[in-house]
């Protein structure tokens, strides 16, 4: 099973980066982005032994505790079956 995590800036935090990017979307004549927001993505593959409800706890607490500042970032994640 691999756990797919979404760390991404809170809306109400300045996006620096972000804003650099559509600047420069906006340069090279991309007319229909409104915003963008840039982050962090992982991957991470979990034990054949865990559940789905174990996996979902586990990737959860890390993403809460290890991947993410929770004064400025917030996460989001979804399990996919192994292939």
């Amino acid at each position: 099973m691999k756990a797919h995590v979404y760390v991404t800036l809170k809306q109400t935090v300045l996006d620096p980066q972000g804003q650099a990017i559509h600047g420069a979307l906006r340069k090279m004549q991309y007319k229909g982005i409104e915003d963008v927001r840039q982050g962090k993505y992982f991957v991470i593959r979990l034990a054949d032994s865990l559940d789905a409800e174990a996996a979902r706890a586990e990737v959860e607490k890390i993403a809460r505790e290890v991947l993410t500042n929770p004064v400025i970032e917030e996460f989001r994640f979804h399990l996919e079956d192994a292939e």
